[in-house]
């Protein structure tokens, strides 16, 4: 059996990014394995029976502050530049998501100022002591009114509690705006792969140092497949085998569609906090811009059971994992990375600049320099006939930089 350097667990960003740097920045020898039938993780993309470009599992839209995590990422795809935008169905309106002052302004007919909208909004907020869960978050700014139209509804949807039983990080990442800037997200960098995030992960792990292996669970081969170290993407919980028990995740249900007719919606995304029991309505075409005479949309559904896709933030929760954590910590040879390894309410970027740092960390080298990192072997001097008469010792073309050795 073929030995290798690495064996990774899981081939969305966390095991693909670690995978490519491994191999390209180290010529480390990886066998990357999936128990899916794809590479990519949840940001796997693939056409539809109509030809359609569409994401498998809800829609991923990449936006980053990280000029690295960016440049990084576009040495493996063009980008199609596009700002996300969001609507929200409230008393059967669809207005903009996070509040702003267009959202104010239709949903109560009013032709408020910037500055009017903060006296609008302070003369509803309840003022909190203290911020700890969700709710304090949107009560304190905006008020119980405004936190029943958009917030408690979706969040009780999405996670099955009430946002009064939810640390404060789950809305906090839901800005509220005086202005119109109807964006969902600021960041500098918003673009979607031009041609898919499936596409991308291909370019990635197109080394011959890689082997990748689907519809695979590591624990049937990681005793048959010889490696020095493991690099663990998956569940924590589940490589310790539930020793302290499950670690609480929030699970989703996707119901795909194909219209005839070439758009439903004005926007990409459509959030229904009050109606239906499904989250949100997404239209790929407006984040991938294909032109196509017909649609596809998906509904999403939360659920308790399934795959996890969010690790529920609770204080119980974190005491729980960090049980998991030092399990991790003094277990040799294993390296625990990515959302489900960590038990973070991570984004894209987010989990690819843990990558990164993680590689930079085995490489003993900064993370600026181990992103730049390019493995040329070991090279030496070769003896070469010189005019018939002796010989000349000529050296090869020497490295950029040093190689790293992981360890």
């Amino acid at each position: 059996m073929e030995a290798f350097d690495y064996l990774i667990v899981g081939a969305g960003f966390a095991g693909s990014i670690l995978a490519e740097r491994l191999a390209r920045g180290s010529g480390k020898r990886v066998l990357l394995v999936d128990r899916r039938a794809h590479v990519g993780g949840n940001a796997y993309d693939h056409y539809d029976d109509a030809g359609i470009l569409v994401h498998k599992y809800g829609p991923h839209i990449f936006h980053t502050n990280s000029q690295e995590v960016f440049d990084y990422l576009s040495r493996f795809t063009p980008w199609r530049q596009y700002q996300h935008r969001v609507l929200a169905c409230v008393d059967g309106q669809l207005v903009p998501i996070p509040i702003n002052l267009d959202t104010i302004n239709q949903l109560y007919g009013l032709n408020l100022t910037s500055l009017e909208m903060d006296s609008f909004l302070a003369a509803r907020a309840e003022k909190r002591e203290v911020i700890r869960t969700s709710e304090d978050v949107v009560v304190s700014k905006v008020g119980r009114e405004l936190y029943e139209k958009f917030f408690r509804g979706y969040t009780r949807k999405q996670w099955g509690l009430d946002p009064s039983e939810l640390d404060a990080q789950v809305t906090a990442r839901v800005p509220t705006r005086t202005n119109r800037d109807a964006r969902y997200f600021t960041d500098t960098f918003q673009a979607m792969p031009s041609r898919g995030f499936t596409r991308m992960f291909q370019n990635m792990l197109d080394h011959p140092n890689i082997s990748v292996l689907l519809n695979t669970d590591y624990r049937e081969i990681k005793n048959l497949v010889p490696h020095r170290e493991l690099i663990y993407t998956g569940p924590i919980d589940e490589y310790f085998d539930f020793e302290f028990g499950k670690l609480p995740y929030r699970c989703l249900e996707f119901k795909h569609e194909t219209h005839n007719r070439e758009f439903l919606q004005p926007v990409a995304v459509i959030n229904y906090p009050n109606d239906y029991a499904f989250t949100r309505v997404t239209e790929f075409k407006h984040l991938t811009g294909q032109e196509h005479p017909k649609t596809s949309i998906v509904y999403e559904f939360s659920r308790a059971e399934g795959d996890p896709y969010y690790p529920i933030p609770r204080a119980e929760n974190s005491e729980l994992y960090r049980k998991y954590q030092a399990l991790a910590d003094a277990t040799e040879g294993v390296h625990f990375v990515g959302r489900l390894a960590t038990y973070r309410y991570y984004n894209m970027d987010q989990v690819a600049a843990q990558a990164l740092t993680v590689f930079a960390q085995m490489a003993g080298l900064s993370r600026a320099e181990a992103i730049e990192l390019e493995y040329e072997p070991k090279l030496t001097a070769v003896t070469f006939p010189l005019n018939g008469n002796g010989s000349h010792a000529v050296p090869l073309r020497k490295r950029r930089r040093a190689v790293a050795t992981a360890s």
